[in-house]
């Protein structure tokens, strides 16, 4: 029999507890979602490049279509982990360490596109590659955070001991987000300051924000693509490791 059997009809969000009924959810749901992925990134990356010169930036103002996305996925990716952490420490949730940990390999990758056009971006601006102000620096300490969980979770073998400790630690690490968004406003820094999500709205030239969101839409799918595929071989590498101790140990499985 396969491991992924037909799944029943998910009535409730506390359904996709049951590994099988989320497998299944997916299995129906990748499909489309990888579509409309390729679809808005195809559109976003066409507004992108069709946008006007900016007067003091010139066509570098383009590298804002995928370091502004890449850094908002970077952050919104932790707060995913610490919805998961939340998930295994609070209310037990057997897929809610599944989730944290295949987002941080995701986060990472976001954090560190980021932090590469950034440093592309900063250059012509700047002068420089990298300053270590507030902003870029608690960017910096982000990526530090992930590889650091990363490592965490494969080092403890025991998986439910590695949850906990990497729930606590990511409950920990979630100081930074707040660090992050909020350093051009609390330190003196050569970061611009917020142009898009900001209390007065947004203050980009139509022309430059809808080609912004709609990248920013299209890196949340493929986000969303990416960690459901990841999810579901994560529980399919559990259901085959369970299925191989079974296997070794029956007196066990049988008691």
């Amino acid at each position: 029999m396969s491991i992924v059997e037909a799944s029943p009809r998910i009535r409730s969000l506390s359904d996709l507890a049951n590994p099988t009924k989320f497998l299944g959810l997916v299995r129906v749901v990748l499909p489309f979602l990888a579509a409309l992925t390729a679809v808005t990134f195809a559109i976003g990356l066409w507004m992108s490049f069709t946008v006007p010169d900016d007067y003091q930036q010139g066509r570098t103002v383009r590298i804002m279509f995928v370091h502004v996305p890449s850094v908002w996925m970077a952050m919104g990716t932790y707060m995913v982990m610490v919805s998961g952490a939340l998930g295994v420490l609070v209310w037990r949730h057997p897929l809610a360490d599944v989730a944290a940990r295949t987002a941080a390999p995701l986060g990472a990758a976001f954090t560190f596109l980021g932090l590469a056009t950034g440093s592309i971006w900063g250059r012509p601006m700047w002068g420089t590659w990298w300053v270590w102000d507030a902003r870029l620096t608690s960017f910096l300490v982000l990526f530090i955070i992930y590889l650091g969980l990363i490592a965490l979770w494969r080092s403890i073998e025991d998986p439910a001991r590695a949850a906990r400790m990497a729930a606590i630690t990511v409950l920990i690490g979630a100081i930074n987000i707040p660090i992050i968004k909020f350093s051009v406003d609390w330190f003196t820094t050569l970061h611009q300051p917020a142009s898009v999500l900001r209390a007065g709205g947004p203050r980009l030239a139509p022309e430059f924000l809808y080609p912004l969101l709609t990248m920013g839409l299209a890196f949340l799918l493929l986000f969303l693509t990416l960690h459901l595929m990841a999810m579901r071989n994560e529980v399919w590498r559990r259901q085959i490791r369970t299925a191989q101790r079974k296997l070794a140990h029956p007196s066990r499985a049988a008691s």
